[in-house]
């Protein structure tokens, strides 16, 4: 008598429906440019640019826009992905519209990258596409039901939304507070990895 084949136990990060996570992540990468948006004038305008690499996340926002949600156990609200789409697209929508009509100047002038951050676009390019892969390639060869790749896809989704939290938190709170010139070559490694993570979790999941 043959053993009977027993399913792969399917573990979603956090235990929530397929596709959440990434809206979730996709609604801290939004948030970024409402902030930056509605942020009141301040006397240095350079200080008010949002870092390139945030445009380059901005692209993984349209993949989590553009995937759909697949019911894999009955328990779960399946009605959480599309709520955090929701959110971001509504968010967006709703930022822009109000920004445009009290202040249109503002939209071209916050949402122009600094000329001097130009020069980046290569590197972060390769990290988005590097981490990307990443994501994609252990799938590929650890198997998308695997435990180790399960455990490994929930870890960068962790360490992806804590990285994304305190990318906020440090350029809105810490950094306008600090005094003298920061490390450019440090804000520009850090925003690489920032760029790399958040894009091997989206491969992951692609």
């Amino acid at each position: 008598m043959s053993a009977a084949t027993v399913p792969a136990v399917i573990r979603h990060p956090y235990g929530l429906p397929m596709g959440t996570v990434r809206g979730f992540m996709s609604v801290l990468i939004c948030s970024f440019f409402w902030i930056f948006l509605l942020l009141p004038d301040v006397t240095d305008p350079t200080k008010l640019t949002v870092p390139l690499g945030h445009f380059f996340l901005l692209t993984l926002v349209f993949m989590a826009f553009a995937s759909h949600p697949i019911p894999h156990d009955p328990g779960h609200i399946e009605f959480l992905p599309w709520l955090m789409r929701v959110i971001f697209v509504g968010g967006s929508v709703a930022v822009v519209g109000f920004v445009a009509y009290t202040d249109s100047h503002r939209l071209t002038t916050r949402l122009t990258p600094n000329p001097s951050d130009i020069g980046q676009w290569p590197v972060l390019l390769a990290t988005l596409s590097g981490g990307f892969a990443v994501g994609l390639f252990l799938r590929f060869i650890l198997g998308r039901n695997g435990d180790l790749f399960q455990t490994l896809r929930a870890w960068a989704g962790v360490i992806a939304i804590l990285l994304l939290v305190a990318e906020t938190i440090f350029q809105f709170l810490i950094r306008p507070n600090i005094e003298g010139p920061l490390s450019v070559e440090g804000l520009k490694v850090w925003e690489g990895v920032l760029v790399a993570i958040v894009a091997a979790y989206f491969g992951t999941r692609a």
